[in-house]
């Protein structure tokens, strides 16, 4: 079994065309995935919080295409891309899959307050974790969009 890795606030784990990236297992702390465009806007992929697993889906000898990062001091298993490894936890990674495929299918057919209503749902203690231009980005919507959205859903409640 791997040993935790400390990684601080604000370090970057892996930049986009690197190559033989990892699975991170998140033990204690918040990391995220993202892309940068062509005009330097993030879009956030995804978040993993604690007992959640990151990672690129390239295979370890291509590039990636996402930036990973921890937005919290974070505790982390460093694991190979290895589906037979007995380090990397298959129900975790089925889990996460499952996550990503309501996500895009959301952002293809679901109404902003949705989505941010299934956010609140699968990250329960977010909200209070990342800026709300993260949340905004990971919606696919603005952080203006979003603060209306939030103010409909709290009159609504």
């Amino acid at each position: 079994m791997p040993d935790l890795t400390s990684i601080p606030k604000g370090k970057i784990l892996q930049r986009t065309g690197e190559r033989y990236t990892k699975v991170y297992r998140v033990k204690k702390g918040l990391l995220r995935s993202y892309i940068i465009d062509a005009k330097g806007k993030e879009h956030i992929f995804m978040f993993a919080p604690e007992g959640w697993i990151i990672a690129d889906s390239h295979p370890p000898d291509t590039a990636c295409d996402l930036f990973i990062d921890a937005l919290e001091d974070t505790e982390v298993l460093i694991l190979e891309k290895d589906l037979q490894s007995p380090n990397l936890n298959t129900a975790a990674l089925l889990r996460r899959i499952a996550v990503l495929q309501e996500r895009v299918l959301m952002l293809m057919s679901t109404p902003a307050l949705e989505r941010y209503q299934h956010f609140t749902a699968t990250y329960p203690n977010l909200l209070q974790r990342v800026p709300q231009r993260m949340v905004a980005s990971y919606l696919g919507i603005t952080p203006e969009a979003l603060s209306k959205l939030k103010s409909e859903w709290h009159r609504k409640r």
